[in-house]
């Protein structure tokens, strides 16, 4: 049971909490425990069943799980607002970090130094990836047939078909292949709060009047507003699986950057707390100076929001519903695939010598021995700076 009464939790407290919290959000989802032990054991703000429902509606969700997590105990305890307040606190630090990288980046980019240190960082960004691949496909990849859906979706890739057509095919699939699990007996499901409705209208009629004003005013902003908007409708899995899509839309199909200095941005984005999905920032802020950092960092987290609030009132409906499960299972196998795929367009763009490739073999021992990735990169930043000065 709950605690603490709504009147006893302020918009403000919950702000605050969550923006500790963001400053230290490193380790991408297993953020979720060091977030469960405040909320549940400290705060008792929720108990576990709550919070474990909470898990499992962020996890069958397509964006960045932890954020989302803020969102539902927001959600929870002070409705659409205290939501809205909880997420933004959380994603708050990571924005403001990577608003300053990338002003940096802008600076500093050409200088040898930083040369240097960004190649090194480039081929542990590899490992990552590999890393990411491993802990992702042993989790989704159970039979055969799973292991079939994400080898079709790697080959359909390789051929640079569109990601979300692969997503949607991977999920037509999934409805044809994919055996269900038993859903576990659950209560009667509670009725759908109404008063949600409002709250979720203004903020869907706000984006909408967002848009047009983007549409009338600055047409590349739109499109980029758009396009990061669209990533994260479709990135089921965690924040992880946006990066293929944002490395075909970004550097493959718009041009706007070459796969090199997205790299860059993947590295800052994993030596800033929060989600990898903040490297959206680092993009609008290269293509559009600090405006296009906010407006790219609100697109590409607003649709995460948006389907907390949304989805959480029916939830257990959807949760019971075994065409659901199916689709959503061949979604999560498609970006194995995606993701495996993205191992190869990355090292591609280094150049490897023995130094990057011992930094690269010794990146992914440390993660796959569960040193955390923040300390990984931390380290591989010194040893590429050591060896620039050596």
């Amino acid at each position: 049971m709950e605690n603490a009464s709504e009147t006893q939790t302020s918009l403000a407290q919950l702000f605050l909490i969550f923006l500790r919290l963001g400053v230290t959000a490193f380790g991408g989802p297993s953020m979720i425990a060091y977030i469960r032990r405040v909320t549940v054991e400290q705060k008792q703000w929720l108990d576990a069943e709550n919070f474990n429902g909470g898990v499992a509606l962020c996890q069958i969700i397509p964006g960045a799980t932890a954020m989302q997590i803020t969102a539902y105990v927001g959600l929870k305890k002070r409705g659409v607002l205290g939501a809205a307040v909880s997420f933004i606190g959380f994603g708050l630090p990571a924005f403001l970090l990577m608003m300053t990288f990338a002003a940096l980046f802008t600076i500093t980019h050409n200088l040898p130094a930083v040369v240097s240190a960004f190649k090194g960082l480039q081929a542990i960004i590899v490992a990552i990836v590999i890393n990411a691949t491993l802990t992702f496909g042993r989790t989704t990849l159970k039979t055969w047939k799973q292991f079939l859906i994400a080898a079709f979706a790697a080959a359909l890739f390789s051929l640079n078909v569109n990601p979300v057509l692969v997503i949607f095919l991977g999920a037509i699939v999934g409805l044809v292949l994919i055996k269900p699990k038993q859903p576990a007996a659950r209560k009667t499901a509670s009725p759908i709060n109404y008063s949600f409705v409002k709250p979720i209208l203004a903020i869907i009629a706000t984006t909408l009047v967002g848009f047009l004003l983007l549409y009338i005013f600055n047409r590349d902003l739109f499109n980029l507003s758009v396009l990061l908007f669209r990533i994260d409708l479709t990135a089921f899995g965690g924040g992880f699986a946006s990066v293929p899509l944002m490395l075909h839309e970004v550097v493959d199909v718009h041009h706007w950057m070459d796969a090199a200095t997205f790299m860059n941005g993947i590295v800052l984005g994993q030596v800033t707390p929060g989600p990898i999905v903040i490297t959206a920032t680092f993009i609008g802020y290269l293509l559009y100076g600090p405006l296009g950092g906010l407006i790219a960092t609100i697109s590409i987290f607003l649709p995460s929001f948006l389907m907390v609030i949304v989805i959480f009132p029916s939830f257990d409906r959807l949760r019971a519903s075994p065409y659901f499960n199916k689709a959503i299972g061949g979604v999560l196998c498609s970006f194995v695939g995606l993701i495996f795929t993205v191992i190869f367009r990355f090292g591609g763009n280094i150049q490897w010598d023995l130094q990057s490739f011992l930094l690269a073999a010794g990146a992914l021992v440390a993660l796959l021995l569960k040193v955390d990735v923040f300390w990984v990169v931390v380290v591989g930043l010194a040893i590429s700076i050591l060896l620039f000065i050596l």
